[in-house]
């Protein structure tokens, strides 16, 4: 009977410390590793992380905060390529790369019924409001050459802004004439699909190469 003891603890022990030593790990036996490694094999990048002080925690705070506050789409134009190979540069210089796209569409002519060009900004205002008294809706006209000017109206084609005149003349519109205000052709838009507080600070930064042109909500 003592032998069946002693013989017992003898394989006791030895299960023991094979199993302490990881030899019955294959079979799917084995003590816990306390410092488990295999979560050190779970981190991405550990050498990535960084202590932020409480300064750099504050900038990171604002930063989000301006991430997630409300944001609008503006968009100028159109421009001729000479004023939009300007505008690109300025862009570049001055905004955020993505922060802006230039697109380019095929716009037909333009012939508008014109009256100008006064010889002051004032003359210009008193015509227009004289107009409006009339029901004629007029727009200060959008090409340099003509400014300053007012459109009483706008047409794809001469014979169009010509017919639009004659109906006019009894309202008393003696002085407007049909000019074309731009061939046909390719225009350049102008567009900031995200805009931010702080990218609108930086918009006057450009304002020099925007042809007179000046932004306005996306449509």
């Amino acid at each position: 009977m003592l032998r069946l003891i002693v013989l017992v603890l003898l394989l006791a022990n030895g299960v023991y410390f094979a199993w302490s030593h990881d030899y019955l790990k294959m079979y799917g036996f084995g003590p816990v590793a306390p410092n488990e490694p295999h979560r050190m094999e779970q981190q991405i990048k550990p050498e990535m992380i960084q202590l932020l002080s409480a300064g750099d925690l504050k900038k990171a705070e604002a930063q989000v905060q301006a991430d997630l506050a409300p944001k609008e789409c503006l968009q100028a134009g159109p421009f001729d390529d000479e004023q939009a190979a300007s505008l690109r540069k300025a862009l570049d210089a001055a905004l955020p790369s993505g922060s802006w796209q230039i697109e380019s569409v095929k716009e037909p002519a333009r012939w508008i019924v014109y009256m100008g060009k006064y010889a002051s900004a004032d003359l210009q205002a008193k015509k227009r409001a004289e107009l409006a008294g009339m029901g004629i809706k007029a727009e200060a006209v959008g090409t340099s050459e003509l400014q300053p000017g007012l459109v009483l109206a706008a047409f794809e084609s001469e014979a169009a802004a010509k017919a639009e005149l004659a109906k006019m003349a009894p309202k008393g519109i003696r002085t407007a004439k049909v000019v074309q205000e731009r061939e046909a052709g390719t225009a350049h838009q102008l567009k900031l699909p995200s805009v931010s507080e702080a990218l609108k600070a930086k918009l006057q930064d450009i304002k020099p190469s925007m042809a007179g042109h000046s932004f306005k909500a996306c449509s």
